[in-house]
């Protein structure tokens, strides 16, 4: 009799524990990778999946490949969140497929900057960050101080840039298109210019770790990358130092999008709203190396030397969302058509 209570006892406490665990919610995530990705999950997903007991589970992707995702599924996407960078969140806002977030479920929303809120709410930056060149300074002895340096031939053979599916991709060529002459609405120059640099490029990247292993090993010297990523690999020993062009590096404002169509609304505003939050802002900055948007936040010094703040800040050149959204399609193609290999 006893044997049977226990075996009965234990078989409540089993099927309760079988009935909390499939009553977790699940939330999916979009997500860059290597570093942020890291500090997303340190920063956000832990705190979150404690304070909510729901699970996350992260999906790596780029911009392009988020904002493709969106379009795929329209209106019934797998993906909770994402995190794309405003050109892409505006571009998705532009053929509907984002959903206006509800600022009386953001309890830090009043923290955030007043800039940080795209078109009628359709997403939220998050963080503040550049394209800027990232060298080896053991072997590059002189900082490099221009866009062009790029193309000095001691750098012949040793150097990569971005592939246009990432955000330093479409940011150098419109840089360099700048330099040249050109236009948001005129790239000729810029396509011209880039072209060779290309050609002789290692690779031409889509995710940003591909660019750590390329340093690691000794394949190049000098990158147009970004500093977060470079701040992270170097407090891990990698050889790496920032240079912010005198041109003005090209900012990135990556934001927070929740899809159109999501079944899980509540869970996703919690989960926007850890990420507008002080600790969890305070949290990502310092492991990720990046700027804060949350008011409350304050910078150490490490990473005021990083991130694109004071002086280098002042020089960024944030371009208008609204135009990269109209025209990156024409750029992507021809960047396919003409510089692609």
């Amino acid at each position: 009799m006893c044997h049977a209570l226990r075996f009965a006892t234990t078989s409540v406490i089993l099927c309760i524990g079988f009935v909390a665990a499939a009553q977790a919610e699940e939330l999916v995530v979009a997500s860059y990778g290597g570093s942020f990705g890291e500090a997303v999950k340190a920063c956000h997903v832990a705190p979150f999946e404690k304070a909510t007991g729901a699970t996350v589970s992260i999906k790596l992707n780029n911009s392009s490949q988020t904002a493709a995702a969106l379009r795929a599924t329209a209106g019934n996407s797998d993906l909770d969140v994402v995190f794309m960078d405003d050109a892409f969140s505006a571009q998705t806002n532009n053929e509907g497929l984002n959903e206006k977030l509800d600022r009386s479920k953001l309890t830090h929303g009043a923290d955030i900057i007043p800039a940080a809120w795209g078109k009628d709410d359709s997403y939220v930056v998050t963080m503040v960050s550049a394209t800027a060149l990232v060298y080896d300074p053991k072997v590059v002895k002189t900082p490099p101080t221009s866009w062009l340096d790029l193309f000095d031939p001691q750098y012949a053979g040793k150097y990569v840039i971005g592939d246009i599916s990432g955000t330093s991709g479409w940011q150098f060529l419109l840089a360099l298109n700048k330099i040249k002459g050109g236009s948001l609405d005129n790239v000729d120059p810029g396509i011209a210019a880039i072209k060779p640099l290309a050609k002789g490029a290692i690779v031409l990247y889509t995710q940003a770790d591909q660019v750590i292993s390329l340093f690691e090993r000794g394949e190049v010297v000098i990158a147009a990358w970004y500093p977060n990523n470079a701040a992270a690999a170097a407090a891990r020993g990698l050889s790496l130092a920032v240079a912010y062009p005198k041109e003005g590096a090209v900012g990135i404002l990556p934001t927070m999008v929740i899809p159109k169509g999501g079944k899980k609304l509540t869970l996703a505003h919690k989960f926007v709203d850890q990420v507008l939050s002080a600790d969890g802002q305070k949290c990502f900055s310092e492991r990720a190396m990046i700027g804060a948007v949350n008011t409350k936040v304050t910078l150490s010094e490490k990473v005021a030397q990083i991130v694109p703040y004071g002086e280098t800040l002042k020089n960024v050149w944030f371009i208008d969302p609204g135009v990269v959204a109209k025209n990156i399609p024409t750029w992507t193609r021809r960047w396919q058509r003409e510089v692609a290999r």
